[in-house]
């Protein structure tokens, strides 16, 4: 496997799944395990709307527990992670943003940003010369806590955000929009994505939930899925599944597991980056032949991996793919 083509599944891994991070601490120079970064136990509560638009400076706190100050409305925008440059660009602000991943697919005017993350790792003097204003990060070491206390250090002011659950995607959104001056946007975003969230939840009220197993990668034999806890586990039981979840920290699923699991429902993720992935080569892989899903056919390949695994504006997109996927007949094909 190229470099090249293994950088959307690591991504993947990286910013979508799970409650901690994947990736080794000692893999990368700027990743300190010893400072490992704690979710925050609530997301902001999302804000009503107001008579007068709020002014600066502000005072915020974040999905790590942070309260973070932001002395006047933003200009210069860098963001750490996809799902974060999809919320400022719905709110009206992509023009703000100046540095960005090489990740970041959406919208498209993001695709001649300049690349501050590369390969996982943050450039630091990278995002230092794009003079940002506000830095957007990724909670719980997906950006690593000793890059964001070395951009602190920097005088740099760091907002992190690391939703793990739809509401939570609502809360960040409108953080978001309180931090950039875009309060009112946000407001209108997420009443949108509330309604059709609502209308997915009244979609599937009352059906099956069959046992539903989604495979983000089989990587040098190592199994990964829905980490036990994690956003993309809560996105699967709104879609009316009963997910099948791996390791909270690693996402990882040991085979004799899975089959003691014995999902009803087999939903191919990484069939959006590999079409090699198919239901007859899952079920030619030794013991897969003995769980109920493989047996009955009940295996879906997946092209929507990236907005279902994104926590950013799309991801009711992503949601109602994943009720086509687990109930065909609950939705019309356009969602």
């Amino acid at each position: 496997m190229t470099p090249r083509r293994f950088t959307p599944l690591l991504l993947v891994l990286l910013f979508a799944l799970s409650a901690c991070a994947l990736a080794d601490p000692d893999a990368s120079p700027t990743t300190s395990s010893s400072a490992a970064q704690e979710p925050a136990s609530d997301a902001p509560a999302p804000v009503a709307p107001s008579e007068a638009p709020e002014s600066f400076p502000l005072e915020l706190t974040d999905d790590a527990g942070r309260t973070v100050t932001i002395e006047s409305e933003p200009e210069r925008i860098v963001s750490l992670a996809p799902s974060n440059t999809e919320i400022v660009c719905a709110l009206d602000a992509c023009d703000r943003v100046v540095g960005v991943t090489d990740f970041d697919d959406y919208p498209p005017e993001v695709a001649d940003v300049d690349k501050v993350v590369t390969f996982a790792q943050v450039d630091v003097e990278a995002v230092v010369a794009a003079e940002p204003d506000l830095v957007i990060a990724a909670g719980n070491e997906l950006t690593p806590t000793s890059v964001i206390d070395q951009l602190g250090d920097l005088g740099l002011t760091v907002l992190v955000l690391y939703p793990e659950s739809l509401d939570e995607v609502a809360a960040d959104i409108e953080l978001v929009g309180r931090a950039i001056g875009r309060a009112d946007e946000a407001t209108a975003l997420v009443a949108d994505m509330e309604e059709r969230v609502a209308a997915v939840e009244a979609a599937v009220e009352g059906l099956d939930r069959p046992r539903t197993f989604y495979e983000v990668s089989v990587f040098e034999g190592t199994i990964y899925t829905a980490g036990e806890g994690s956003f993309l586990a809560s996105l699967i039981e709104t879609a009316g599944g009963d997910p099948i979840t791996g390791d909270a920290l690693s996402t990882s699923i040991a085979i004799e597991d899975l089959v003691a699991a014995d999902p009803e429902l087999i939903l191919l993720g990484d069939a959006t980056y590999d079409p090699s992935i198919t239901p007859e080569s899952v079920a030619a892989r030794p013991g897969w032949d003995a769980m109920t899903a493989v047996a009955s056919g009940d295996v879906v390949v997946v092209t929507d991996d990236l907005v279902i695994t994104r926590p950013g504006p799309r991801i009711v997109d992503g949601l109602e793919a994943l009720v086509r996927a687990i109930h065909p007949d609950a939705m019309p094909a356009d969602g």
